[in-house]
């Protein structure tokens, strides 16, 4: 990074004063509207996806990065397509594995100020970009059947326990969430066990049968495919 790109970083990261604050609110609604618009209207013809989360980081050849692309090939197979965060790493394998299995590859993508940028593997009119990471949230949860969580940083937790916490609260239906990579999520297990449920009581038993680890790709298909079955209800398809 050249030192003129780390300049007009940090300027665009400034903190900005009350005056500019205030100034800046009444403008953005229409910028929000406009992503919420926009979004609404082009996902709402995509048919039935998974959304599949993890870290922007992850390299071609890693474990998680061709177990990302083959879970998303064989949600194609089963009809399915794919939402990702449409940058690299994990991303890039969802859109990867859609994009060979011949199924809706769509990409949610956001402006930051590193790491993101668009992969080459998504349909040309299912990409999007959005300035509001709340905005995009909405998107990934609104359209999905069922959520995928590979191992990722603080925004793929972010997205997960957003997904957890709008079905714990019943404010969506309640559709598969499966961890990927029972070593990566073990640890987050134990501490949501050890210490949310049984040291503190801040969630109940049941909250810990809203989501699945699993290991291999046919076993994110099965769960997804046997949620739809067992409660009688369309994907959407």
């Amino acid at each position: 990074m050249t030192n003129n790109e780390e300049k007009k970083i940090r300027e665009k990261l400034k903190q900005k004063t009350w005056n500019e604050i205030k100034t800046n609110d009444s403008w953005a609604i229409f910028k929000i509207m406009s992503e919420f618009v926009d979004g609404y209207e082009k996902l709402s013809r995509i048919g039935p996806c998974v959304s599949v989360f993890g870290s922007a980081r992850t390299k071609p050849g890693d474990l998680y990065y061709e177990l990302a692309e083959n879970i998303a090939f064989k949600l194609t197979q089963h009809g399915y397509g794919v939402i990702t965060g449409g940058g690299p790493g994990i991303m890039e394998a969802g859109n990867k594995g859609a994009h060979r299995g011949k199924g809706v590859s769509v990409g949610l993508n956001i402006e930051l100020p590193f790491e993101q940028h668009d992969n080459p593997y998504i349909d040309n009119d299912k990409n999007l970009d959005f300035d509001y990471f709340f905005v995009r949230k909405v998107m990934f949860v609104k359209y999905a059947q069922g959520f995928v969580a590979m191992p990722g940083g603080f925004g793929t937790l972010d997205e997960l326990f957003e997904a957890i916490t709008l079905i714990q609260t019943q404010k969506i239906g309640k559709f598969p969430i499966i961890l990927v990579g029972s070593e990566f999520w073990s640890g987050l297990l134990d501490w949501i066990k050890e210490t949310l449920l049984e040291k503190f009581s801040n969630i109940s038993k049941k909250d810990l049968d809203l989501f699945h680890v699993v290991d291999q790709a046919d076993e994110v298909v099965e769960i997804i495919n046997n949620f739809y079955t067992k409660h009688h209800l369309s994907p959407n398809f």
